[in-house]
């Protein structure tokens, strides 16, 4: 049996990343340019799910197929540490170990004496052990890039980060800085004064694929593992997925599973799949984001759902009883967490794909009775 291609795992790289081919394209054109290139700073956020922390990994190994030094850490306490100790492990080949003393003078007489000269200082600033790393990379043409995930505005040691950036940057460094994170984190960062400087940085929100882009990786990862997929079952496939790159995994991994024997997925496979990915989906995606939300957030998504297409904002402030600049800061918020996306003209959807089915059964049995955060 042809081992399952599917990876419904979070960060792990898909054999095919659907409709991510520009953002790769462009962050892969900036490390082939180096030094100069303005997409060599970028930030990408998008709802839970949408493969942002895959995108990392997958440019990071590119990166590090391309020559480059590649770490890749979680916006968390001890961040600052875990980035100098990756580099070093990742390039023990090109930079000189550090933490022993180095031989400065030796000299002859009646008695033979050497003296010795610590080789790194651990009182060092981050900065400073940085720029001395970078040095000893920059003698081998050798570039470095570094990947956070989960960024959040509160963490000190992800406003050091960034700054420094600033600074090595205006020194023409060879270094590149990718940062992935939600919606409201990646916002909040951007408007903290000390790193204002990213507001500058390349931008890109990671939203839902088009049907056309899931039914092209759907097929190339099933026949690249040896089995294959009628078109009916293909169809059904990726109405069910909705453009949502997680959901594309979770139903290939499902169906692929529901008769493992068959050669070909058939329409019953991806019943199947579909059925246990909604289950997954409820569990890993959504039960988190609700939780998230405050009374106010619910009962303006409440209002959305009486909508088969696109809301208007002016629909909904009547619906919840309250003044459009009332459900603007709903709207803000919402969008800051990756729930609903503006298409412009005053049109507002939930981004998140199922999720109108998930909110319609929660509702019906904890709808909050008032407003408020």
């Amino acid at each position: 049996m042809p081992a399952n291609p599917f990876t419904p795992t979070f960060g792990i790289v898909p054999a095919y990343m659907a409709g991510r081919e520009d953002v790769i394209g462009e962050l892969l054109r900036a490390l082939d340019n180096g030094v100069g290139d303005p997409n060599l700073v970028t930030i990408v956020s998008g709802a839970r799910g949408t493969g942002k922390t895959a995108l990392l990994s997958y440019v990071a190994d590119e990166a590090a197929a391309r020559g480059w030094i590649a770490v890749n850490v979680s916006a968390l306490p001890g961040m600052l540490d875990e980035i100098i100790q990756q580099t070093k492990k990742r390039a023990e080949h090109l930079v000189e170990p550090s933490g022993t003393a180095r031989i400065s003078s030796i000299r002859f007489g009646n008695i033979a004496e050497v003296k010795l000269q610590e080789a790194e200082s651990e009182t060092a600033t981050w900065r400073i052990r940085m720029e001395d790393l970078l040095d000893e990379l920059a003698e081998t043409s050798t570039g470095l890039l570094i990947t956070i995930d989960e960024v959040r505005e509160d963490l000190d040691e992800m406003i050091q980060v960034a700054s420094a950036m600033q600074h090595f940057l205006r020194e023409h460094r060879n270094i590149a800085l990718l940062m992935a994170g939600l919606p409201t984190h990646v916002s909040a960062l951007l408007q903290n004064k000390s790193v204002s400087f990213l507001r500058r940085a390349n931008y890109h929100d990671l939203g839902t694929v088009e049907d056309f882009e899931v039914a092209q990786a759907m097929t190339k990862t099933i026949e690249g593992a040896g089995r294959s997929i009628g078109d009916e079952a293909l169809e059904k496939a990726v109405a069910s997925i909705n453009g949502f790159p997680y959901m594309l995994q979770l139903v290939g991994y499902r169906a692929w599973e529901a008769s493992p024997e068959s050669l070909c997925l058939s329409v019953a496979d991806i019943d199947v799949g579909v059925s246990h990915a909604r289950i997954d989906m409820r569990r890993k995606i959504f039960d988190t984001t609700f939780k998230e939300l405050s009374k106010g957030d619910v009962r303006f998504l409440a209002a959305m759902l009486e909508d088969e297409g696109a809301s208007e904002l002016a629909d909904i402030a009547r619906r919840m009883g309250k003044k459009s600049n009332y459900a603007s800061e709903y709207k803000r918020r919402l969008i800051e967490q990756g729930v609903i996306a503006d298409r412009g003209q005053g049109r507002l959807r939930i981004e998140i794909p199922l999720f109108k089915d998930y909110l319609k059964e929660r509702l019906d049995h904890d709808m909050p009775k008032s407003g408020g955060r």
